[in-house]
């Protein structure tokens, strides 16, 4: 296996900054390290497939930061995809790579980033994220939900007097 980041299963570069793929290896990560990256975010649980036992002290011995978020594939929650959100903006300025086991997770995440983010149409990040794969019910509904929550919120409850307002007179 070659250890360089391309060799990453389902490994594809966003952008000049932002690299995404499935589990990497620990030779993987360093050839990541090397090649610049300075933040390591993983979507992943520890017992994912592919994990690694030590993973953050394998990213903090290369001199990466380790962020862990780890969203339970069959139940991703709109936290996770929050706090993911957040840890991205806080490195816009660093190389980051991203992963979980396979490049799902990270993948639809970064669909629904791009739409509410990044001004990107639905069926253009949609499309991006099917070439890594087809999601399944949950993940559909999850993505589609988002959007929906983000996109067209409930209007505000009213707040206070809940009597009518006469005009004054």
């Amino acid at each position: 296996m070659s250890s360089s980041p391309e060799s990453i299963r389902n490994y594809c570069r966003l952008d000049d900054r932002v690299t995404t793929g499935g589990q990497p290896t620990e030779t993987q990560l360093a050839a990541l390290a090397a090649s610049g990256v300075r933040t390591v975010i993983n979507l992943a649980l520890p017992t994912s497939t592919y994990a690694l036992p030590d993973e953050r002290a394998v990213v903090t011995s290369l001199g990466m930061e380790y962020v862990a978020i780890p969203v339970v594939f069959e139940a991703p929650a709109a936290a996770d995809f929050e706090r993911f959100c957040i840890e991205l903006a806080a490195r816009r300025r660093q190389s980051v790579f991203i992963h979980c086991a396979l490049n799902c997770r990270v993948s639809a995440f970064v669909a629904l980033h791009r739409v509410l983010h990044e001004g990107w149409s639905r069926e253009a990040a949609w499309a991006e994220m099917r070439k890594i794969w087809e999601p399944d019910e949950v993940w559909c509904g999850f993505l589609e939900g988002r959007l929906a929550r983000i996109l067209n919120p409930p209007p505000p409850a009213a707040a206070g007097n809940t009597s009518p307002v006469s005009p004054a007179g």
